[in-house]
């Protein structure tokens, strides 16, 4: 197979090695991209810089289906900054709180909340969080537990629903490397048929409502639910919980409406799955594209639906309203920097011949079916140092697709594999940006909330780990109830030994 030999490995080397030092994607990304084309060029440096901008990071944002992606990111940035600001999750939260009196009730609808802002992973701590923190409190249910739950339910839940901004991104990253190995398969199907497989995330949503209603906690976080149920102390001696930050999202300064949240994701969901029918979904695969326009269309409407109760309700001014809209788009600006630096990498590396030279180096020597496990471990222990899954997939999608294609391991298993890798190691990761807004928006410190996940993250971990053996043998998407029984099972042993090795001192 065509290839450059080793030196065709430093432009990812380097780039994962520089997110870990720097924690910054962009950086990384641009300077993995230049060291390649200094390669290329022969080590001039004009030459390297202008074809960057004419050969690589100029045709990604000419191109349709990019240019596409990249207004769908913005029309959801637009919503999702609306929808925080609206007071609506917080409303219909407050609504139900009198309902709440047990700690099942207080775990599983902390839980549900989350479940219910899917579509901002970063909104989830900072909407339910607030909401939740004196009901915890009050049923004697640790702040840590609170921030676990908060964690559990952003970036695993996110990562399941394909027409959000973590989908999109995902699917545009996707599409790039179909496009190169000459794939027709929609980048929708392959997103939506991975979703079985993302056994670390389905793990961690599932663990919540079990351990709650079973009762079955254990590891560091039995220590804090005991330490809250028999002391009444909301933290440990020493402990500095982190505050609020942005009290807008938690505050609209009127009272808001439930309305606000579920009426538009309403018009969102009879929008899109309305398009989607017309296309012949689900009997039949629909195209890209015209998901794209679907998927725009509907987060269209849904926001002006949206703005339409905010002035109705007199939660804020038309044009508090647009700046808050454009503020949205905005932030996606990062997003799709990440997302062309990343295509224009994933061309590199064709160029370079990256995946053919590891297909190279692996063929007879690994079997096809431990590919997406060791595509899982070497994601996981990417995003555990870059506190990134964002990072991680621009980095390891564009080399672990054409290296499962070569190395005739199964694709949708490998994706799946780099998907619940990046959520896994982010999940472990104390400089992760979802794990330090789990922390505050549960008025949680910070150590305390790694310290008590720690053990229930691992744990679903090894258990993903060795579901992605049985999935690379199997290729089976009925692998995940295997995962689902076992997670269940070790979990309530683990529980037992801990309470018998209490007992016995």
């Amino acid at each position: 197979m065509e290839n450059m030999g080793f030196i065709s490995l430093i432009p990812p080397i380097l780039s994962i090695v520089l997110a870990v030092l720097f924690r910054n994607v962009i950086v990384s990304l641009s300077v993995g991209i230049f060291a390649g084309l200094m390669m290329l060029s022969g080590g001039n440096p004009i030459a390297a810089t202008t074809s960057t901008i004419r050969d690589y990071v100029t045709p990604q944002l000419t191109d349709s289906y990019n240019a596409a992606v990249i207004v769908l990111l913005f029309f959801i940035g637009g919503f999702v900054s609306l929808v925080e600001h609206s007071g609506g999750g917080a409303a219909l939260a407050s609504r139900t709180i009198h309902y709440i009196n047990t700690k099942a009730k207080t775990q599983i609808s902390a839980w549900m909340g989350g479940l219910i802002i899917f579509f901002s992973d970063m909104g989830t701590p900072l909407i339910v969080g607030p909401v939740f923190e004196k009901i915890f409190d009050k049923v004697k249910v640790s702040r840590e537990k609170l921030a676990w739950i908060l964690d559990s339910t952003s970036s695993p839940v996110a990562i399941l629903i394909p027409f959000i901004g973590w989908g999109v991104y995902v699917m545009g990253l996707i599409r790039e490397e179909f496009n190169h190995l000459g794939i027709n398969t929609s980048e929708f199907t392959a997103f939506v048929q991975t979703i079985p497989f993302q056994f670390y995330a389905i793990l961690t949503v599932l663990t919540v409502p079990t351990v709650a209603l079973a009762r079955i906690d254990f590891g560091a976080m039995r220590q804090a639910d005991q330490r809250v149920r028999e002391t009444g102390q909301l933290y440990w001696p020493g402990s500095t919980p982190l505050r609020k930050i942005d009290a807008q999202l938690n505050s609209t300064g009127v009272e808001s409406h439930p309305s606000l949240i579920w009426l538009p994701l309403s018009v969102l969901f009879v929008t899109l799955f309305s398009l989607l029918v017309s296309a012949g979904f689900p009997f039949e695969s629909v195209p890209g594209s015209d998901f794209r326009v679907a998927l725009s269309t509907a987060y269209l409407f849904a926001a002006v639906v949206l703005m339409s109760l905010m002035i109705y309700f007199k939660v804020k001014r038309l044009g508090d309203i647009f700046d808050i809209y454009i503020s949205g788009m905005q932030k996606m600006v990062s997003v799709v920097l990440i997302l062309v630096l990343a295509w224009a990498l994933g061309s590199l590396l064709k160029e370079m011949g990256t995946a053919n030279y590891i297909v190279d180096l692996m063929k007879g020597n690994v079997p096809p079916f431990i590919v997406p496990a060791v595509i899982f471990l070497s994601a996981a222990g990417m995003s555990f140092a870059t506190g990134s899954s964002w990072g991680t997939f621009a980095i390891m999608l564009p080399l672990a697709i054409p290296m499962a294609a070569g190395l005739e391991a199964p694709i949708i298993v490998s994706i799946a594999a780099v998907l619940s890798g990046g959520i896994f190691g982010d999940h472990c990761s104390p400089i992760s940006d979802s794990t330090i807004l789990a922390s505050t928006g549960a008025g949680c410190d910070h150590i305390d909330h790694v310290r008590t996940q720690l053990p229930y993250a691992l744990t679903n971990g090894g258990i993903a780990l060795v579901s992605f053996v049985i999935a690379g043998l199997t290729e089976s998407s009925l692998t995940v109830l295997i995962s689902v029984f076992a997670m269940i099972a070790t979990f309530y042993t683990l529980s037992r030994v801990q309470k018998n090795l209490v007992l016995k001192h």
